[in-house]
């Protein structure tokens, strides 16, 4: 599994735009159908989703990521999202980060 990016950095927002969505794409570079068997944040703040069928090799895939700073205290977040693939390597983790700022 090769992904874009493993960082994510959303810079500084609002408070009034507490919801912010990134996606982080992947591409299978195995030789056999790739499934992600899950994909855990570490924060209830944060959700991702993510391609649920196998991808082909050579196909690509994504995990859409969600954080929601609604209720939580301004200033600077880093959260971390551990996918748990059936890849050689079974465990990549992909970070968000950003700048929340008040109103």
């Amino acid at each position: 599994i090769s992904f874009d990016k493993t960082v994510h950095d959303f810079g500084t927002f609002s408070e009034k735009n507490a919801v912010q969505n990134c996606t982080f794409t992947f591409k299978n570079t195995g030789n056999a159908p790739l499934v992600i068997l899950q994909a855990i944040a570490s924060c209830g703040c944060t959700v991702p989703s993510y391609t649920e069928k196998p991808i082909a090799p050579g196909s690509t895939g994504s995990i859409r990521i969600t954080y929601n700073g609604k209720g939580y205290h301004p200033g600077h977040f880093k959260k971390i999202i551990t996918v748990n693939t059936n890849a050689k390597q079974r465990l990549v983790r992909l970070c968000i980060q950003g700048i929340m700022t008040e109103e």
